[in-house]
């Protein structure tokens, strides 16, 4: 669901950060892609418009390194696999060409995680849907302290995890 994430794959320092900040804060644009079932581009991180819908995202993303990110729902009908993101260092908006690509990019990336997860059910391989194991256990980790916090307060899995980040 929206309200939580594990993170597969990070192409760099920059973009693992930015994933961990959306899932600290609970907020920002890949967040917001997997409530919504489509994109979210914000061509410009440092503009009033970027800082008013995620206030604390926005800057904290300027200070990592990313000036403007691109996410992209990786869903079929009302399957979701996941959210790509995609940052760049300097603003601007992506070009019908560049945008055109990443949907592509999308959608390949969605049928490979669901081919992935097939095959993992099946037993067949580890596929692209598997995390390395130190990201896999951080994880687990975050997981469990949520299930704690949802037995010793009473409270449902997503007001949990928003404690949690608190």
């Amino acid at each position: 669901g929206p309200g939580r994430g594990h993170l597969m794959r990070a192409t760099d320092e920059v973009s693992g950060l930015l994933a961990e900040l959306e899932l600290t804060l609970g907020e920002g644009p890949a967040r917001d892609a997997a409530a919504a079932g489509g994109p979210v581009l914000a061509s410009d991180l440092g503009d009033e418009g970027a800082a008013r819908r995620w206030p604390v995202f926005a800057a904290a993303a300027c200070e990592a390194g990313a000036a403007a990110v691109f996410a992209f729902p990786l869903q079929v009908g009302a399957i979701q696999a996941g959210v790509m993101g995609l940052y760049r260092e300097r603003p601007g908006p992506l070009s019908a060409f560049q945008l055109g690509d990443a949907l592509v990019f999308a959608d390949t990336a969605t049928l490979l995680l669901l081919e992935s997860g097939h095959q993992a059910a099946d037993g067949a391989g580890s596929g692209l849907g598997t995390q390395p194991l130190d990201l896999a256990g951080y994880r687990a980790e975050i997981d469990q302290a949520a299930g704690m916090l949802t037995e010793q307060l009473g409270v449902g899995i997503a007001a949990a995890l928003i404690r949690l980040r608190a």
